[in-house]
C-alpha cells in the first residue's frame, strides 16, 4: 500500500483548493475523504459562503469532467439523466447523455427540485449508472456528486427524503470564514477571482490509485466493533425516531480508513472514528418531534453518543495509539 501517494494527493489537493477557499481546511479534507471513498458530499449552509466555489475548485484541481445542474421546481428527471432521440438515418434510438454523466457533478440547490426529479439521482449515486428507456448506461470513474442546499429558506423547496440523504457519505457546513480569513479573501479577490487562475495539480489516474490504497488500510476488530456500537446506539437513543442505517456503518468505516491514511497511518484508531462520526452519521438520523422542540438534532445526538459509547478495550490516552499500532495492526501489504 502506497501511503506516500495518498498523502501526496491529499496535500496537493488541499493546498490548491485553499488558494480559493480560505480557512476551511477540515471541510476541504472531508470532501477529499469522500473522493477517496467513492462517496458523495452534501454541503448544507446559507448562501454566499463558498459552496459552489468549493465544488468548482475541486473539479479544476483534479482535472475531472465537470457538470453543473441547477435544480429548480420545473426541472424534469430527463433533464438530469438524458433522453433517447430517434435517429432517422440509422433508424434507431440514440442516447443523449444528461449532465449527470460526468466525473464530478454539482447538484446546486438540490432541495429546490421536486421529489420526482430528486429521485433521478438515486440510481446514479448508489449504483453508478443511469437507466433511460430500459437501457442502462455506466457512469464514468470516478463519479462524485457534490450537492448544495440552503437549510434556512423553506419556501419553494422540497426536503430531501431519507433515501436521498442516506446516499451522501458526508454532510458538511462551510460556516462563516472568520474576520481574518474574510479580510484575506477580500485581498485575494482584489483584482481577479483566484478560481480563474486555478490549475490541475493531480491527475485522475493518481486519484484512482489513491482510492485503491484506502481499501488496504487495516481496521482492527475492536475498532470495527466500536463503529457498529455507535451506529446501533443511534437506533436506541431516546430522542431518535429513525437511527442510522447499515449504509451509515459502511460510511463511517470507510471514512475512518481514509482519515487514517491522510494522517499517514495504515491502520485506524478510535480517534479516526470519532473525528468522522458526526459528518457521516448526523444527517442519517431523524429525531422525534419532542426532541426537535428542544432543539435537538442529529449532530447533538452523535455528540452525546461519542461521550457515552465506550471504546472497546480502551487504554490510557498515551498508550492508545501505540497499542493499536503494535498489537492489533496486521502487517502492511504492498
Amino acid at each position: 500500500m502506497d501511503l506516500t501517494l495518498v498523502q501526496s494527493v491529499a496535500h496537493a489537493v488541499t493546498e490548491n483548493v485553499e488558494r480559493v477557499i480560505v480557512g476551511k481546511r477540515r471541510e476541504v479534507q472531508l470532501v477529499l475523504v469522500a473522493l477517496l471513498c467513492h462517496g458523495h458530499v452534501l454541503i448544507e449552509d446559507v448562501p454566499g459562503v463558498g459552496k459552489t466555489v468549493l465544488a468548482k475548485a475541486v473539479a479544476r484541481t483534479l482535472g475531472t469532467s465537470f457538470k453543473r445542474i441547477q435544480f429548480t421546481p420545473d426541472l424534469l428527471p430527463s433533464d438530469v439523466t438524458g433522453v433517447s432521440i430517434f435517429d432517422q438515418q440509422r433508424n434507431q434510438f440514440e442516447y443523449r447523455p444528461g449532465p449527470i454523466v460526468a466525473q464530478l457533478v454539482l447538484a446546486d440547490e438540490i432541495n429546490r427540485a421536486t421529489p420526482k426529479t430528486q429521485s433521478a439521482l438515486l440510481e446514479a449515486m448508489e449504483e453508478r449508472q443511469v437507466t433511460v428507456d430500459g437501457q442502462t448506461y455506466a457512469l464514468p470513474d470516478p463519479f462524485v456528486v457534490l450537492a448544495t442546499e440552503n437549510p434556512i429558506e423553506y419556501e419553494g423547496t422540497f426536503p430531501l427524503p431519507e433515501a436521498q440523504l442516506d446516499r451522501f457519505l458526508v454532510r458538511i457546513s462551510m460556516g462563516y470564514p472568520g474576520r481574518q480569513n474574510e479580510m484575506e479573501m477580500l485581498e485575494r479577490q482584489h483584482r481577479e477571482h483566484p478560481l480563474d487562475a486555478l490549475r490541475q495539480v493531480v491527475r485522475v489516474e493518481e486519484l484512482l490509485v489513491a482510492q485503491a490504497a484506502i481499501k488496504e488500510v487495516h481496521v482492527a476488530p475492536a475498532v470495527a466493533e466500536y463503529v457498529v456500537s455507535l451506529v446501533e446506539a443511534t437506533r436506541n437513543h431516546a430522542d431518535v425516531y429513525l437511527g442510522a442505517s447499515p449504509r451509515g456503518s459502511l460510511a463511517l468505516y470507510n471514512a475512518a480508513r481514509a482519515w487514517a491514511a491522510l494522517a499517514g497511518r495504515d491502520y485506524v484508531i478510535p480517534d479516526d472514528v470519532k473525528a468522522l462520526a458526526e459528518p457521516t452519521l448526523a444527517h442519517r438520523i431523524i429525531v422525534t418531534p419532542s426532541a426537535r422542540m428542544r432543539h435537538v438534532d442529529g449532530r447533538a445526538v452523535v455528540g452525546s453518543l461519542l461521550g457515552a459509547v465506550p471504546v472497546p478495550g480502551a487504554a490510557p490516552a498515551h498508550h492508545t495509539e501505540r497499542r493499536y499500532a503494535a498489537s492489533v495492526r496486521e502487517p502492511s501489504r504492498g
